[in-house]
């Protein structure tokens, strides 16, 4: 039996597989930070009440100009979403019935919403997902064709991140060809900004990069992503924006996040430190897990025939892991676990050593 697309949202997915809702659930298949919104956001909240009743500014203020600020990027380099899903409809709507390249595994919103534009999709594979390593060759040679290259860096579901002079060779080769090349940085804040390629902004025209605010801040109730890119791109894409798309506390809200350095880096180092210790704990029980540099970890089984069994087993439990069915090249064979606090990831130690034991005979 196939499963359900998801990723967040666990009510759903027990609906959809008839299976009883446990009492307790804890959602891995989410990837937000663990530690939740900064203090400064959740204290302040009542100073956010007075904005439900005034119209948003229209261009998305205070937001706009800590974004360009935060970057040293004039504002006219920037366009700010309702989460990023919103700038990729409308990339996709731009450059609509264009030819568009997608490496798998990948995140799936770029191929949803380029179909739904009538455009043309290149597909090409990463060949061992252990040791993923883009295919340099083929994407080199199918820009002769494509229009745009989408390119999610780190990658999601495997939380890899191609070499930076990987990622330069292809803007100098898309330069020459006329092949625009899309980065999603969604989760490069996990990082940390030296390893963003927004520096790269002004030599290479042909150059967007897609943000997100979702990830390290832990607001994905608002939605607000922001893109960078040349400033004619910007002017043409905010012509076609709904006046208002960004709602005023998200606009405040954001604007507070971007001040916050200390929690930056406090997240970055309990995702680094839990994450060490999650790859130890599954490498020791025999499952493979790839390069993640990210607040996720993938990994597969040591007998991946029993994956589909296991991710119900998991479900039964109150365990809701990210399936990878829907995720060309990795076939189900693989899931991908969001960080979460110490307790979350102790649970999850405790239940996945004990059915791997249970079920070793298999």
């Amino acid at each position: 039996m196939s499963l359900p697309n998801h990723g967040a949202n666990p009510q759903l997915l027990y609906s959809e597989l008839a299976i009883p809702l446990p009492e307790q659930i804890i959602d891995y298949s989410e990837n937000v930070n663990p530690l939740g919104p900064p203090l400064s956001v959740v204290e302040n909240w009542q100073g956010y009440i007075h904005l439900l009743s005034s119209y948003p500014e229209p261009h998305g203020e205070p937001f706009l100009s800590a974004i360009a600020a935060y970057h040293g990027i004039p504002k006219s380099r920037v366009l700010l979403g309702n989460g990023a899903a919103e700038i990729f409809s409308l990339l996709a709507g731009h450059f609509q019935r264009k030819c568009a390249m997608i490496v798998h595994p990948t995140f799936s919103e770029y191929e949803a919403t380029l179909r739904a534009n009538g455009t043309e999709i290149i597909h090409l594979s990463v060949e061992e997902i252990e040791n993923w390593k883009l295919p340099i060759g083929h994407i080199i040679e199918n820009m002769k064709r494509a229009d745009l290259l989408y390119l999610c860096t780190p990658n999601n579901p495997t939380g890899v991140l191609p070499p930076r002079n990987e990622l330069v060779h292809l803007l100098e080769e898309g330069q020459k060809v006329g092949c625009t090349v899309i980065l999603d940085e969604a989760f490069i804040d996990w990082i940390g900004e030296e390893a963003s390629m927004i520096s790269y902004i002004e030599d290479f025209p042909n150059l967007i990069i897609v943000r997100s605010m979702t990830k390290m801040y832990a607001i994905p109730g608002i939605r607000l992503g922001y893109m960078v890119s040349s400033p004619a791109l910007i002017e043409a894409l905010r012509e076609k924006v709904p006046h208002w798309h960004i709602n005023g506390i998200a606009a405040h809200i954001g604007a507070k996040c971007i001040d916050e350095t200390q929690y930056r880096d406090k997240s970055i180092e309990y995702a680094k430190k839990s994450k060490v210790r999650f790859v130890h704990f599954l490498q020791e029980l025999g499952c493979k897990t790839t390069k993640s540099v990210t607040n996720y970890v993938c990994f597969k089984l040591p007998h991946p025939d029993l994956s589909q069994r296991f991710f119900h087993d998991m479900l039964n439990r109150g365990i809701v892991l990210r399936h990878t069915e829907n995720f060309k090249g990795l076939d189900g064979k693989w899931f991908r676990v969001g960080i979460k606090n110490e307790h979350a990831m102790a649970v999850l130690q405790e239940e996945m050593e004990a059915w791997i034991k249970q079920n070793s005979h298999l």
